[in-house]
């Protein structure tokens, strides 16, 4: 049998190049979803219509169509993408963390913090986004259930430091904290809460939900 060397195996692997249709095509829902995130922005999720978007990404509405299937897909296209954005931000602040309060805190004002800073988008997401109708699949993704997950590590972390009994229930602990922070989002996008003032709200949540999970 002819010995075939990693190098040349390599070599006689077929790169699949991305071909000239499907190249335009990804500029193509570039394009719109730039143009749909920054008039979502300026007029909301109900004011943006999708001949609007096609106009401003200068495209037909028939192109805006044939990559997405309706407004509500394109509306979940970025909020998808901004989702994974903000997990990454979240974990890397919670990284820093020096007890499990102040990894959650960390946590918290770092979600805060990424749609403080684009509020227009923010108001329509959750104005959208978090409602029974466009809300529950969202709220089931992928990318919500990576946020559950990375504060349920850092449950996990502090039941191993010794921090939190080994009776923490860490899935519904986890579940709580995430409700928490999310209700918080009305002050910050509609009534113009501050950070600081955020962070001392959702520091008394946190105090109050892990409480009876301390050890000793």
């Amino acid at each position: 049998m002819k010995h075939v060397s990693p190098l040349q195996a390599a070599s006689e692997t077929k790169v699949r190049v991305p071909t000239r249709r499907a190249l335009a095509k990804q500029q193509t829902r570039g394009k719109v979803l730039a143009a749909a995130r920054r008039l979502f922005s300026e007029q909301g999720y109900e004011g943006a219509t999708i001949r609007d978007i096609a106009s401003a990404a200068g495209m037909s509405t028939g192109a805006v169509f044939a990559n997405f299937t309706d407004k509500s897909d394109l509306f979940r296209e970025i909020m998808v993408s901004d989702l994974a954005a903000l997990a990454e931000s979240m974990r890397e602040a919670g990284a820093k963390g020096r007890t499990l309060e102040d990894s959650l805190l960390r946590i918290f004002t770092a979600g805060y913090a990424f749609y403080k800073s684009q509020l227009p988008l923010a108001r329509a997401a959750f104005s959208v986004s978090w409602s029974p109708e466009e809300g529950q699949p969202l709220r089931s993704s992928p990318q919500v259930q990576a946020l559950y997950d990375l504060i349920a590590e850092h449950l996990e972390a502090a039941i191993q430091r010794g921090e939190l009994g080994q009776e923490a229930e860490v899935k519904l602990r986890s579940q709580m904290l995430f409700e928490a922070y999310l209700s918080n989002f009305p002050q910050a996008i509609f009534q113009g809460w501050s950070l600081e003032a955020l962070q001392g709200r959702m520091r008394d949540q946190i105090r109050i939900l892990l409480a009876g999970a301390r050890r000793g």
